[in-house]
């Protein structure tokens, strides 16, 4: 099999894109915000913990415990695990990495600064774990499947893992590349924007911001879940993710404007 040379092409774009964002925004906000590299070394690390360890292991769990015609079969049930397990593992995760900061090292002088420089890597850990790795094998795959190299280097698999390769392979296009983007670019503007609020709610006392977090994160994610069940068409999802993204960055630029974070 082969893989279009424009779908190869937006894969390896999309994958640099996605790759440098985080590290661009930090460089071109770090002085204007007075970043601290600490606190986006708390966003990995919770990111991690919370979403690549502790998330994993229960998804494990309840996998091993439904049968395969259980509940999670059912589509809209399947969404509605999916984006609340996320939402709760993240913003609890969030929660407690900003309640840490907040009490290791006082309130950020400098406004909402700790929360964008958390949200960064937060939303950076995310960024590479979800669509830089992923997107670099498939890559690796795509080029090798354009070389005629393939089949040689999937030689040693199991079957059904070649088999899922193949079809995977063959449903990359450059429209579904674009899709991923823009839903990684949204995700990424919605950890920056759930970070400004969860940090504002923990430097204000206020607990409520916890289930609101929530809350917010599980809608957020719900249009992906119910493009992969098949209930909304892309074009939805592009649009909703469209529109999401444009909102947040309008408020994220009020909210938290180099001249209110050096007030």
């Amino acid at each position: 099999m082969t893989v279009a040379p424009v779908t190869l092409a937006v894969l390896i774009a999309a994958t640099l894109i996605i790759a440098l964002l985080p590290l661009v925004l930090y460089r071109l906000l770090r002085k204007p915000l007075a970043l601290n590299r600490r606190d986006t070394i708390v966003g990995v690390a919770v990111f991690t913990l919370f979403a690549m360890i502790l998330e994993r292991a229960f998804h494990g769990l309840v996998l091993s415990q439904t049968p395969p015609d259980g509940w999670l079969t059912q589509p809209l049930a399947f969404v509605a695990y999916s984006a609340l397990a996320t939402a709760v593992f993240e913003e609890v995760g969030r929660y407690l990495g900003m309640r840490f900061l907040n009490r290791r090292y006082g309130p950020s002088s400098a406004g909402d600064s700790r929360g964008v420089g958390y949200g960064i890597g937060h939303g950076g850990a995310e960024a590479w774990f979800v669509g830089v790795l992923v997107w670099g094998q498939w890559s690796y795959l795509a080029w090798l499947a354009s070389r005629g190299q393939l089949e040689a280097q999937l030689a040693d698999l199991p079957g059904d893992t070649v088999v899922r390769l193949h079809v995977m392979l063959a449903t990359l296009s450059a429209q579904s590349m674009l899709l991923l983007l823009l839903e990684r670019c949204t995700a990424f503007v919605l950890q920056l924007a759930l970070s400004v609020l969860v940090w504002r709610g923990v430097r204000a006392g206020r607990a409520g911001v916890l289930p609101l977090a929530i809350v917010l994160h599980a809608l957020a994610a719900a249009p992906a879940l119910l493009y992969q069940v098949r209930v909304l068409p892309a074009g939805g999802v592009e649009a909703a993710y469209f529109v999401l993204a444009a909102i947040l960055v309008v408020v994220l630029v009020k909210a938290c404007r180099p001249s209110q974070a050096a007030a």
